[in-house]
């Protein structure tokens, strides 16, 4: 009798799909997004690979070379598909490694940002009085000075501009986005059954904070996100090219447009390359970042 006994699953376990599945399933629908992802995935993975991708080192200067046109315009060399710039260096593999360059800045930020103010937006939220009083002003008179002209200020202070000091810039700049979504994400959860329930249990402070109210915060947070990292990459571009972000000789997209902007009418590709860089990527990461609002909001998910 105990060899006739079988084990049955339970009714619907099987049928029901994971959430990576459902999340696939409704971010698919969105075109624009899949398109976005896909770009995004190239360009990750050409600065990933770089090294090895491009043809040349991006500071080699080829003397013979200077202000070679693409290779499909006339005078152009298949040695120099994109062309060299102004002291002949291969545009090719300066655009390649500056996406390297342009995603660190852009993940950088994004990463700091995130954890700065998801900390700073429970205090808020869990303090309360005086302590949300005073960062909630402190987000207010950052985000009440143009994002730029705060970044010039702070890169004024910090003196002789970097790479590090870019970021440190562009955070300080982005922070109060994230402040502010986790603060208002916190409190409308705050009032919810389970956290009232939570604190009835005697759930700890920081374990209502960190366990229970920050995981259902987390959604508007990734998306967020996402789209941040574009507007950090457009915010260090314009720093880089008013020769405040990474300097010369590294190969960032806004350090190339400005130095080559006195070449515009000239040698029109020496700025116009990088830039496309700048447009093709941020564009495809806010296309990426609109699939998945789409998605992991479930006011916007399609039926």
């Amino acid at each position: 009798m105990a060899a006739d006994i079988t084990l049955a699953a339970p009714i619907g376990t099987a049928s029901q799909p994971s959430s990576f599945a459902e999340f696939w399933a409704s971010f698919r629908e969105n075109k624009g997004a899949v398109a976005g992802l896909v770009v995004l995935s190239l360009i990750v993975f050409v600065a990933i690979f770089a090294d090895v991708l491009a043809p040349h080192s991006p500071l080699e200067q080829f003397r013979d070379a200077v202000k070679l046109p693409p290779a499909w315009y006339e005078g152009g060399n298949w040695a120099f598909p994109l062309g060299t710039d102004a002291l002949g260096r291969d545009m090719l593999s300066r655009i390649m490694h500056g996406a390297r360059y342009s995603l660190f800045i852009g993940l950088s930020v994004m990463a700091v940002s995130i954890v700065c103010g998801v900390a700073l937006g429970l205090l808020a939220a869990f303090a309360g009085g005086w302590i949300d009083s005073a960062i909630s002003r402190v987000m207010d008179l950052i985000v009440a000075i143009p994002s730029l002209v705060l970044a010039i200020l702070i890169i004024a202070i910090l003196q002789n501009p970097s790479l590090e000091k870019t970021i440190a810039a562009v955070t300080i700049v982005s922070l109060p986005r994230y402040v502010r979504l986790v603060r208002a994400s916190a409190l409308s959860e705050m009032g919810k059954d389970y956290v009232i329930a939570a604190k009835v249990a005697g759930v700890g402070s920081l374990r209502l904070m960190l366990r229970t109210v920050l995981p259902n915060c987390l959604a508007p947070v990734i998306v967020q996100a996402a789209l941040g990292v574009s507007d950090a990459i457009l915010e260090a571009a314009a720093l880089g090219f008013l020769g405040l972000g990474a300097q010369p000789p590294t190969p960032e997209w806004g350090a190339m447009v400005g130095d080559g902007r006195e070449f515009i009418r000239s040698e029109p590709w020496i700025v116009t390359l990088p830039g496309l860089a700048i447009l093709v990527t941020v564009i495809s990461i806010n296309l990426f970042g609109d699939g998945l609002r789409d998605a992991l909001d479930p006011k916007l998910k399609r039926s």
